[in-house]
């Protein structure tokens, strides 16, 4: 079944335009999701709003919106004043700038959609706005209006298609340094910094994400199914904890480990053509 567009409009770059549809990446719906159950009768239990004084329950057409001004004070904000704040959504998303492909912080990305042209026709412009971007290796920067909110949108060439990551406010990203403001300036020995560098080297490989696993949700179906059979599932061991350790000695031992293994790969005998 072909997938179900979240959203239809037309990107538009300068005087060119092409009609679009854009389609979710990435999704969680897949993932095993529960219920929550009365244990005493087996049936769903069921969220219900209620007044935080008098315990008793609001129905839906009294709940409103309403922003704290300070603690306990609220002012109230109606469905239709909610609707009015909103910006009318032209269904365009309109590109304002290009930019290399690197130079927006990943931080800054919010969450991928596949962009594809919504009909025959369209197909030539967008082939023509995907070769552009692909060939001038440049991201586009659109705006538009997606699911009642403005969006900025970072476009760029994926396959036969475009990927269009909406992107976090610079308010929405927290700064760095309060993260890192405990992290002391450290100088490292430089025999240290070699070996570091020998362990990335025999260590470097490709990014394949059919070779990582959900531990989580691998574990989760085992328990359902499990459960359903009847069966009792041993408990998982408990995660050993690391000892802290040597730095520079973790470092030559993690070396040499690399290096024996590497000795032995080149130590089979290769097999003789014909």
């Amino acid at each position: 079944m072909a997938p179900r567009a979240n959203w239809k409009g037309f990107l538009k770059i300068a005087e060119v335009s092409c009609p679009v549809a854009l389609y979710t990446a990435a999704s969680t719906s897949e993932r095993i999701s529960f219920h929550t159950i009365n244990r005493a009768s087996g049936n769903r239990v069921q969220r219900e709003f209620v007044d935080s004084e008098t315990g008793k329950p609001v129905p839906r057409e009294d709940q409103v919106k309403g922003y704290e001004t300070s603690p306990g004070e609220h002012i109230v904000l109606t469905p239709e004043e909610v609707a009015a704040a909103i910006p009318d959504s032209d269904k365009v998303m309109a590109v304002e700038a290009f930019l290399p492909c690197g130079e927006v912080d990943d931080v800054y990305f919010d969450k991928p959609y596949y962009l594809a042209p919504s009909d025959g026709p369209a197909k030539e412009a967008f082939v023509l706005i995907r070769e552009g971007l692909a060939r001038s290796k440049v991201a586009a920067i659109a705006r538009t209006v997606l699911f009642r909110r403005m969006r900025t949108v970072l476009i760029r060439a994926h396959g036969n298609g475009l990927i269009a990551t909406t992107l976090n406010f610079d308010y929405e990203v927290r700064a760095a340094e309060d993260a890192f403001k405990s992290i002391a300036e450290t100088k490292i020995d430089p025999e240290m910094l070699d070996l570091a560098r020998h362990i990335i080297k025999t260590k470097m490989g490709s990014f394949d994400p059919a070779s990582f696993d959900d531990r989580y949700e691998t574990a989760l179906a085992d328990l359902v199914k499990a459960k359903t059979e009847g069966r009792k599932i041993a408990p998982r061991p408990a995660a050993k904890r690391e000892k802290v350790v040597d730095l520079m000695e973790a470092l030559r031992e993690s070396a040499k480990t690399d290096k024996a293994k590497a000795a032995k790969k080149s130590d089979r005998p290769r097999r003789k053509a014909g």
